[in-house]
């Protein structure tokens, strides 16, 4: 199964709003393609799949137009479309040309042995095949209750009373099972996160291009290095995701000049927030600083070259900011207008966010590529890995990805907090210490809002790296050579000890 990568596999693709021609003219078939998919009831920009034969199933890409689906988050739709891409390509290089409709359940059993545990396979983590399982488990339920198979694939357990009946489902009994092959005892596992020392060596080597002593390499061709540092600045001082922080708006920033030696703030709002974790972002003066030299240098000149070329101007109705960059208003096929909130839109929909400027239009997004368009994230994610790569190739045994810059934030801030909390504390009387707890809170409760967690629980994996950071220091103070005990007192006096 090792050349399983190497087939033809199934196609993951995202129903455009509309079609535009490479040469810019639209066909004529074309300007009735929004019209056509309102009456086909096909939502613009979700996923469907495409058959190593090429060919469009109307019942599978159904699941992608169903409620339950069009209901999470487009990220979230275009995981579920790669992780069934992937069981189907399994059906098709090596069981066969197996269709999704005839899967059985040796089918899964094959797939979950080549995922996890062939020496020649993937070998994925627990977690990620519960993830993946998930996804195609949803699809197997929505096409049992849609009356396009009789029997599940993936043998189901009772959820009830910890009883197990594994077996095929049918849709009678869904509710009450869930897939018998989910990994079992998978833990979150160790934090990893980089200590503030560490982050700024893989910064200034990965990103920055200096090299393994400090110094600038002159071999480093790295024109972004200062927008991709100030990107992970960001990231690292606030603990944004990813997918929040590509989707800013350069109007939702407070870029003020001035440095005060403190922080300046604005609101993430619901629609690019992760499951609607809408929360307050405090941005370092030291990090605001560096956006403004971006956005005055970097990113002016990317817009510039790019009105020059007319790329903007090719853009047909883009949403286009207010001046007071609240509401957006869109020209529509029909030629009338439509007005939205900046807020209300989805990371998606703020790539088509400009603004009217004296120079003409211009992306309002504030991360811009070469060509003067919005980065998208799988642009981000590969900017850690080529810093990963640059860090190993001058000696440095440093990586970080995205979310471990987000596990540093809120290591690093933890600890600052409650350090300065316990400090406070130990300086008032009982009664102060019951009015401060009252003002200022938890610590552990302050991080939970900043990192968008719906829940403290969620929140508590840090405590023990906390514990581990306390431990390491009190290791630190055990002397490396220790008393011989036949030297002690308890020696002396003819007791035994025992090591």
């Amino acid at each position: 199964m090792s050349g399983l990568m190497m087939q033809p596999s199934w196609q993951v693709k995202v129903t455009p709003a509309e079609i535009v021609s490479p040469a810019g003219v639209v066909p004529e078939w074309a300007v009735g393609w929004e019209r056509w998919l309102r009456t086909a009831g096909v939502a613009p920009g979700a996923p469907f799949l495409l058959s190593p034969m090429f060919e469009y199933d109307t019942r599978l890409n159904g699941f992608f137009q169903s409620g339950r689906v069009r209901s999470l988050a487009p990220r979230t739709q275009l995981g579920y479309a790669r992780d069934l891409a992937a069981f189907l390509t399994f059906l098709w290089s090596a069981r066969g040309a197996t269709r999704w409709i005839d899967a059985t359940e040796p089918d899964h059993i094959a797939y979950l042995f080549w995922r996890r545990h062939d020496p020649a396979g993937p070998c994925v983590a627990g977690a990620t095949w519960n993830r993946e399982l998930a996804a195609v488990n949803q699809f197997y339920r929505w096409a049992l209750w849609a009356g396009h198979l009789q029997t599940h694939p993936i043998p189901q357990q009772s959820v009830r009373s910890g009883v197990r009946r594994a077996g095929w489902a049918t849709a009678a009994s869904l509710d009450e099972q869930r897939p018998a092959t989910f990994a079992r005892n998978v833990g979150s596992g160790r934090v990893r996160w980089l200590p503030a020392a560490s982050y700024r060596r893989w910064r200034d080597v990965g990103v920055r291009g200096f090299t393994a002593e400090g110094e600038l390499d002159s071999r480093f061709r790295g024109r972004w290095a200062a927008r991709n540092a100030a990107f992970c600045d960001l990231m690292v001082r606030t603990g944004l995701r990813l997918g929040e922080q590509a989707a800013l708006v350069l109007s939702e920033l407070p870029l003020l000049s001035g440095g005060r030696g403190g922080y300046q703030r604005f609101w993430l709002p619901e629609a690019i927030a992760k499951g609607g974790s809408a929360r307050t972002v405090y941005v370092p003066d030291a990090v605001v600083t560096d956006l403004l030299a971006y956005v005055e240098c970097d990113r002016a000149d990317v817009v510039v070259q790019a009105r020059a070329v007319g790329r903007y101007a090719r853009v047909r109705r883009p949403l286009v900011l207010d001046e007071r960059g609240t509401t957006a208003t869109q020209t529509l096929v029909s030629g009338s207008a439509r007005q939205v909130k900046v807020a209300h839109l989805s990371a998606e929909q703020r790539e088509r966010l400009f603004v009217e400027t004296d120079g003409g239009l211009e992306p309002a997004a504030l991360w811009l590529g070469e060509y003067g368009m919005p980065l998208s994230p799988a642009r981000w994610k590969a900017m850690f890995t080529e810093a990963n790569a640059r860090c190993s190739r001058a000696g440095i045994d440093l990586a970080a990805h995205a979310h471990l810059l987000r596990h540093s934030f809120a290591v690093i801030t933890l600890e600052q907090l409650q350090r300065g909390h316990l400090a406070a504390l130990a300086e008032l009387s009982e009664q102060q210490r019951g009015h401060y707890v009252r003002v200022f809170g938890d610590p552990l409760d302050w991080v939970r809002r900043r990192l968008g967690h719906r829940s403290v629980v969620t929140t508590q994996i840090y405590l023990d790296t906390l514990a581990e950071l306390e431990m390491q220091t009190r290791m630190a103070l055990v002397p490396d050579e220790w008393p011989d005990p036949r030297n002690s007192a308890i020696d002396e006096q003819h007791n035994e000890v025992v090591l």
